[in-house]
């Protein structure tokens, strides 16, 4: 028997320089994030989920029910739709406490005042808010008004809830707490959640399935482990940590548009891609005489602090990325402008079907 998705969407969003065309669907329960450069169509999607931008074709159905479609004239207002949504700056009312802003949404929906603040105070119980309820947004620390928020579109019974980089506001300690306690209130939500994100480890933690866009198009959907294991684009590539190039496979050899050779583990036939991560690369000053079947001349373009590693970008038969402890920095005299040699083992390779 074929499951009906709960989310069937065909998001075509005609714009003067511009066009999203982009399919979605997704099961009751599942968390889709969406992730692009800027200008990829991201916020679009959403404003088009959200009934904040009408769809110049498509369709938009949700548990069913048709919610848009510009060949049936049919555009359901945001205010009409099963939506939640929390905003980048979460968009709190300042004059309203913390109660009444996650009440506002069921008052609307017609819910008694009595009731609806009764189903805020639960909701802000479940947040761990309960001692902050009547406090208004401006004395709430980020992650506090983040939850707030959360509460307040959980609080109208979504079928479809929208997260626009729900975590960016946010400083680096305070995003660690937050993006695990979001994981866990999104594991228990039983509807559809489509995330909007540009940071790959909120993508990675809080998604089932990942939905890459380009230039308004899919290029790339799956698992976070299969989007990190066969980038398809220099963007994913990048986004996940990986080196990645594109060539003709013959065995285990794959040939690049230039004529560079990259010898890998996997033996392959036709248009392939190669990765390997920053890790697997190894500099040294004179041509090494080493078991690595992959050996370029390289110059290092830029020196940048990674972590506790040192990141260092390199030009010449194949421009990539090498981390480097900052002791190797040293020992080796490394700076922009230096010309270095290159190697990479085939076995720290990994290559598979473009």
């Amino acid at each position: 028997m074929t499951t009906v998705p709960a989310l069937d969407a065909r998001l075509r969003v005609d714009r003067a320089a511009f066009t999203l065309d982009l399919a979605l669907t997704a099961a009751p329960g599942e968390v889709i994030a969406l992730l692009g450069p800027n200008g990829a169509g991201k916020s679009t999607a959403l404003r088009a989920l959200a009934g904040l931008l009408p769809l110049t074709g498509g369709h938009l159905r949700l548990d069913g029910r048709l919610l848009a479609h510009p060949g049936q004239h049919l555009h359901t207002p945001a205010e009409e739709r099963p939506v939640g949504v929390v905003f980048q700056d979460y968009l709190l009312f300042p004059h309203l406490s913390a109660l009444d802003n996650v009440a506002f949404g069921p008052r609307c929906q017609g819910r008694p005042k009595r009731a609806a603040r009764a189903e805020a105070a639960a909701w802000l119980e479940r947040m761990g808010l309960a001692d902050h309820a009547a406090a208004r947004p401006g004395s709430l620390s980020g992650g506090q008004a983040q939850r707030v928020a959360l509460a307040r579109a959980l609080a109208v019974r979504p079928r479809l809830l929208l997260l626009d980089e729900p975590l960016a506001a946010l400083d680096a300690r305070t995003r660690l707490d937050v993006r695990a306690q979001l994981r866990r209130h999104l594991a228990e939500f039983e509807a559809v959640a489509v995330l909007v994100t540009h940071d790959p480890l909120d993508a990675m933690v809080l998604a089932d399935r990942l939905v890459v866009i380009e230039g308004g198009r899919e290029v790339q959907s799956g698992t976070p482990a299969e989007i990190a294991r066969r980038p398809r684009t220099d963007y994913i590539a990048r986004l996940v940590g990986l080196n990645l190039y594109q060539g003709q496979a013959d065995g285990h050899r794959v040939t690049l548009a230039d004529g560079t050779v990259l010898a890998t583990t996997e033996e392959l036939s036709g248009s392939a891609f190669v990765v390997f991560p920053p890790s697997a690369v190894t500099l040294h000053r004179e041509r090494p005489d080493s078991s690595a079947r992959n050996v370029w001349e390289a110059e290092v373009t830029g020196l940048d602090l990674h972590g506790d590693q040192v990141r260092a970008d390199l030009t010449g038969d194949l421009p990539m990325a090498a981390d480097l402890t900052p002791a190797a920095v040293a020992e080796l005299d490394l700076a922009p402008g230096t010309r270095v040699w290159v190697s990479v083992k085939a076995t720290q390779t990994h290559a598979y079907p473009a």
